[in-house]
């Protein structure tokens, strides 16, 4: 069974929640409409099923409640700033923020952000970046999930990253990846929906390919493209844990460990489009790219050719109307966290 609900619903009891667990307003609501905007985008595998994972983060003290980030080095364009391990997505908006004011007196910025969080999904915020007139590069590094090419244990994280654009009349062009074969949110939401995986998203201990979630969970995810998904996770690890100070490799810990400090990193690299040229002729220009992709010829058996992006806004719209459903095991383990909290648990509708 699962349950229909409004995205204002699920917003919330996710802000509701966190508060009672000593998340300060802004920064409950922030972290609880990052998990509903995943929802909406059509990504459950960074939506609700995680909020219970971040609570308990929260009550181990793994994760601080009260965000309170310090910049370290200051040198105009580049600022590096130490979260003292406190939420992700509070943090990583601040990275945002001063990387589009830096990048407005520069031309181009980079905040490095060290001892912090997952922060959820990555477009969350290059599409905010993006909607302030910049093109925007953002890398994390995360807990180990793939083996080094060749190997067999896990020593690498899936390490995703997310470039985004303006796109004048067309929004916002962005894309999202993780340098897995897939996000290893998407075997945690096989895993709770009882779910098969297709044979080439992981291993299990052995190495062995393997279509039982619960056997990859404790497994290997594979690489995408092969070596080429192993060689870009590597310098991504580089990029988001090794310059910005971070924990990196095997060293740092996922969001659904309890206890441990996650000690992650994330790289924000903005450039001003106004540094380069107009914004208005920027966006003729992205408008020419996309109307050419779109005009290309569709493949039998194809309705459309989406830029990137796109897909998550069609998914948008479609879902702010029609509710977001909700699996039957995340609604189990939204209802143990509303018991443990007082919190009432979101109303829905026409139960599928």
């Amino acid at each position: 069974m699962s349950h229909l609900v409004k995205a204002d619903e699920l917003t919330k009891f996710g802000t509701s929640v966190l508060l009672a667990t000593g998340v300060p307003q802004a920064d409950a609501h922030l972290l609880a409409d990052s998990l509903v905007t995943a929802e909406l985008w059509g990504h459950s595998s960074h939506g609700m099923l995680r909020l219970p994972w971040y609570v308990e983060r929260l009550r181990s003290g793994a994760m601080e409640a009260v965000t309170k980030s310090e910049i370290v080095q200051d040198n105009g364009a580049i600022v590096v700033v130490d979260g003292h391990h406190g939420i992700g997505q509070t943090l990583t908006m601040e990275a945002v923020h001063l990387g589009i004011e830096r990048a407005r007196n520069h031309g181009i910025s980079a905040v490095a952000v060290r001892n912090s969080n997952h922060f959820g999904t990555a477009a969350y915020f290059t599409r905010e970046t993006a909607k302030a007139g910049c093109v925007a590069f953002l890398a994390t590094n995360a807990s180990p999930a793939m083996a080094p090419w060749g190997g067999k244990q896990k020593a690498i994280g899936t390490n995703p990253w997310s470039i985004a654009a303006p796109a004048g009349s067309k929004g916002v062009a962005v894309m999202d990846i993780a340098n897995t074969a897939v996000a290893r949110g998407k075997i945690y939401l096989a895993a709770e929906r009882g779910q098969d995986i297709p044979p080439l998203w992981a291993a299990d201990e052995n190495g062995v390919p393997t279509t039982d979630a619960q056997k990859a969970i404790h497994g290997l995810i594979l690489p995408m493209a092969g070596h080429k998904g192993y060689v870009i996770s590597f310098m991504m690890d580089v990029l988001a844990g090794v310059l910005t100070g971070s924990n990196f490799g095997s060293t740092v810990a996922g969001p659904y460990d309890p206890t441990r400090r996650s000690g992650c990193g994330h790289l924000l690299i903005t450039i001003d489009v106004k540094s380069m040229m107009s914004e208005g002729e920027f966006a003729e220009r992205m408008e020419a790219l996309i109307n050419e992709i779109k005009d290309i010829p569709k493949a039998d058996g194809t309705d459309e050719i989406f830029f990137p992006g796109e897909l998550e806004d069609s998914n948008t719209r479609r879902l702010a109307e029609a509710g977001i459903t909700i699996a039957d095991n995340t609604w189990q383990s939204l209802h143990k966290l509303s018991t443990e909290t007082g919190v009432a648990l979101p109303t829905y509708f026409n139960p599928a």
